[in-house]
């Protein structure tokens, strides 16, 4: 497996609370929908039987500086799988998208990053 690929903005909270596989799970399972995660546990989560309880308890304790909607993420979550050796028309499949959107989104990453993973050096440093 290569190396995987760092999580954009909107998706970094939930992998530092999770773990990357832990997040790639939980987004594939809730993305795109609301989620109201209460912070006692008590087996009202909807993410404690997916995830368990530890898990359900490091969001809830997060929930507040989390949006109320999960993302998707699909075009990141193509880019882990990508990572884990899946083929596009697979990834495709696994994100109910078409294998057209899989390629544009894992082209448009190979752009940002280079063809190695690198960054591209024509790009400037932020800081």
């Amino acid at each position: 497996m290569s190396r995987l690929p760092r999580p954009p903005a909107h998706v970094e909270p939930y992998v530092r609370i999770l773990g990357h596989e832990t997040a790639v799970a939980f987004l594939m399972y809730f993305g795109g929908g609301e989620l109201y995660l209460p912070r006692k546990s008590g087996g009202k989560s909807p993410v404690e039987p997916v995830l368990g309880k530890e898990a359900a308890s490091a969001l809830a304790q997060a929930a507040d500086r989390l949006p109320k909607r999960v993302p998707t993420a699909k075009p990141w979550l193509a880019e882990v799988m990508r990572a884990e050796g899946l083929s596009a028309t697979e990834i495709a499949r696994r994100l109910h998208v078409t294998d057209v959107a899989v390629r544009r989104w894992l082209k448009a990453a190979d752009r940002r990053s280079g063809p190695s993973g690198a960054r591209d050096p024509r790009q400037l440093p932020l800081i």
